[in-house]
């Protein structure tokens, strides 16, 4: 398993090292690109890793980092605080971003 350091450092590796140049946000029921005003579906990208990040003394500090990769090829990171059940995103889109969904975690 690669060792990915902190968040930071993370999304520096995946971003240089690994191709995932996008930053991608959370929406109600799909994820964007903002700068690049394209959105995409549940069945429009597939989950490639999550790194979970756990802050030192402050539980507030923890993260989860998703590298994603498109239908349409495009590669990109969405971070999100511990837990995507505190957003306000559709049951569809939490189940693909779900932890347990026998998806690896690194």
């Amino acid at each position: 398993m690669k060792d990915y350091g902190t968040l930071s450092q993370a999304i520096n590796k995946l971003k240089l090292e690994e191709g995932y140049e996008h930053d991608f946000n959370l929406l109600d029921e799909k994820i964007e690109i903002k700068s690049a005003k394209e959105s995409f579906g549940v069945e429009e990208f597939e989950v490639d890793k999550v790194l979970r990040f756990e802050g030192m003394s402050n539980p507030d500090d923890n993260a989860i980092l998703y590298a994603i990769t498109t239908t349409n090829g495009k590669k990109g990171v969405l971070t999100d605080g511990y837990g995507i059940s505190g957003g306000q995103i559709s049951k569809k889109l939490m189940n693909k971003l779900d932890l347990k969904d026998n998806r690896p975690t690194e």
